[in-house]
């Protein structure tokens, strides 16, 4: 009996020293997922691009480009470091006004919405066989540059911020 607690206890032990390595594994590997569907997104964006025949956009590099500034952004900018726990240069509200809303997490959450948003028109458009104007296509992907560039300055600008 003894022998069947001092096995539980020593596995609870080896668990607790484990959990942070674990964890660490967990958030590596959820990251590399956000990367992929970022490539992702760039891919299908590229795709829309190609498909509308623009000679500016229509090349292998271009599609590859997409996907590695897709990769970076999505990896960089969705999941941003915390707050420092004073105020900082980069909050927009007073304390007077109500709580304080980060910009970097404002920059980021935008950027993510635009680079999906535009990842769905051009899924949507590559499955369902549209022909979208060539305006068209070119603001679809005006969104998805701008929106993985907005997540790449509030990753970057999240990660560099002074913790007091």
């Amino acid at each position: 009996m003894t022998n069947i607690r001092e096995a539980r206890s020593s596995n609870r032990v080896s668990i607790r020293v484990g959990a942070p390595v674990i964890s660490r594994v967990a958030h590596v590997i959820q990251r590399i997922g956000l990367a992929m569907a970022g490539a992702l997104c760039g891919l299908f964006v590229a795709a829309l691009m190609l498909r509308a025949n623009i000679d500016l956009f229509d090349s292998v590099g271009l599609a590859f480009a997409m996907m590695l500034f897709g990769l970076i952004g999505f990896y960089l900018g969705i999941d941003t470091t915390p707050p420092p726990s004073r105020a900082s240069r980069f909050d927009i509200l007073d304390a007077r006004l109500g709580p304080k809303v980060e910009l970097v997490e404002m920059f980021g959450g935008a950027g993510t919405f635009l680079a999906t948003a535009a990842a769905l028109a051009s899924v949507y458009a590559v499955v369902f066989d549209e022909d979208l104007p060539v305006i068209w296509t070119v603001v679809v992907g005006c969104w998805w540059l701008f929106g993985v560039a907005m997540q790449i300055v509030a990753g970057i600008a999240a990660r560099t911020r002074k913790h007091p």
